[in-house]
Order: C-alpha cells, then sequence, then structure tokens
C-alpha cells in the first residue's frame, strides 16, 4: 500500500473499465484521482465508487481547449498533476474497403490526437511541478497489423511513435513516457467492438489460455506511475498473455 502517496493522477476514459480500475487501484495506493471522459452518468457514478480521493471532470479529449480547462482544474485543486494515464479510446472493427474517412478520423482523433494533447498539455504542468510519469494506452495493434482495425491500428502505432519521441524530448524535464500494450481485455470495448463473442476464441490463441482484465492492465499501469520505473521512459510494455511471443 502506498505505493502513489501523495500524488495527483489524471486518468482519461475513466468512466468504466481500464480507466476506471487504474483510479480505483491508484486511490487505494495512496493518489487523488482525477477521472474523466463523456461518459458523465457512469463517470459520476465510478468516481463515487472510489469515495473522497476521487473527482469526475467532464472532457473530450480531442478537443485542446477541454484539455487546457481539466489540467487547470486540477491545478487550481490539487496544485500540481504527477501522473497522466493517456487511457481513452475507442475501438471499431470494419474492412478497410468499407471503412468511411469520417470513422476513420474520429477514431484518430480520439485515439490518437487526444493522446497528442495529453503529451503536450499535461506536461506543461508537470514541467512546472518538477517532472511527472505519463502512461499512455496502445494495443498489441500498434506492435503488428490488425486485421479488419485498420484506423485503430493505426492510432496505436501513433500512439507508440509519439511515446518515444515524448520520452526524449521530456526526460531532460524529469518527466517519463511508457506505453503499455494490451491485447484483448475483458472490458465494455470488447462489446462496442463487436467482438464480445469471440471470448472463448481470443483466449485459446494465447500461451496463457485466457484474454486479460482490467486489473491486469491497471496493476502494470500503477507500476509505471510510482517511482518504481523511476528508470523506465520511452519503454513498450506489452500485455497480453503471450500472444506476441
Amino acid at each position: 500500500m502506498g505505493r502513489l502517496d501523495g500524488k495527483v493522477a489524471l486518468i482519461t476514459g475513466g468512466a468504466r473499465g481500464q480507466g476506471a480500475e487504474e483510479g480505483r487501484l491508484f486511490a487505494a495506493e495512496g493518489a487523488r484521482v482525477v477521472l474523466t471522459d463523456v461518459r458523465d452518468e457512469e463517470g459520476e457514478a465510478a468516481a463515487r465508487r472510489i469515495g473522497e480521493a476521487a473527482i469526475y471532470l467532464h472532457h473530450d479529449v480531442r478537443d485542446e481547449d477541454e484539455w487546457e480547462g481539466v489540467v487547470q482544474r486540477v491545478v487550481d485543486r490539487h496544485g500540481r498533476v504527477d501522473v497522466l494515464v493517456n487511457n481513452a479510446g475507442i475501438y471499431r472493427r470494419r474492412d478497410l474497403l468499407d471503412l468511411p474517412l469520417a470513422e476513420y478520423m474520429q477514431i484518430i482523433e480520439i485515439n490518437q490526437v487526444g493522446v497528442f494533447l495529453g503529451l503536450k498539455v499535461v506536461a506543461r504542468a508537470m514541467r512546472d511541478g518538477g517532472g511527472g510519469a505519463i502512461v499512455n494506452i496502445s494495443s498489441t495493434a500498434g506492435m503488428r497489423g490488425a486485421a479488419g482495425a485498420i484506423a485503430y491500428g493505426a492510432s496505436k502505432w501513433a500512439v507508440r511513435g509519439m511515446t518515444k519521441a515524448a520520452a526524449r524530448e521530456l526526460g531532460p524535464l524529469g518527466i517519463r513516457v511508457n506505453s503499455i500494450h494490451p491485447g484483448p481485455i475483458d472490458t465494455e470495448m470488447l462489446v462496442d467492438g463487436g467482438i464480445a463473442d469471440r471470448r472463448a476464441e481470443l483466449a485459446a490463441a494465447a500461451p496463457l489460455r485466457r484474454i486479460g482484465e482490467a486489473a491486469d492492465v491497471a496493476r502494470l499501469a500503477l507500476f509505471l506511475a510510482s517511482d518504481e520505473s523511476a528508470h523506465c521512459t520511452g519503454a513498450e510494455f506489452v500485455i497480453d498473455g503471450g500472444s506476441l511471443a
């Protein structure tokens, strides 16, 4: 316990799934947590479940002004931002030949532009506060091709690249930046992506013979947010039950 004592953590996409579990675990380890999302009812419920250590803020990660506003509110309330988890993202499965540009751009704007804006805006606050840790949630689709998910894959490869570039730029400012690359995780995203009925198939394809859980990713994010990973930056952490082995 206490691995994040005194730290302030901002977690996007915090209303449910991985983001909500990260918020719960971070608070249990001593952090003051700010969950953000566009799913206000679910986000407020997630913060209430955590208790006094958490608040919820509405936040569209595609909007730079909203990023500026959220970060300012966090700084006004807590004095600084020590940890950012760029968790917000969407998954849609559609074949390349049938993918409308508008749907491609929606995925890019949330999954990729949202991470860029988080890096840019939060890093300024971290610089002024003396440093911090940024955890970008990518995917195994950012490590290899993903048929039927070209937009999602493009966005997650971009997150991988931005992580490395930001780590080089921000390291001298005391800011660490790492990426997590989950395989299939048993959250609402499987339903949103239309692959919830493939759980057994996905589990059978992994050497560990199961798909991941939100808690698996949250525990890895906790390590990267904490001082235990003080010499890790620009690195990729795969959590997929061995599927890429």
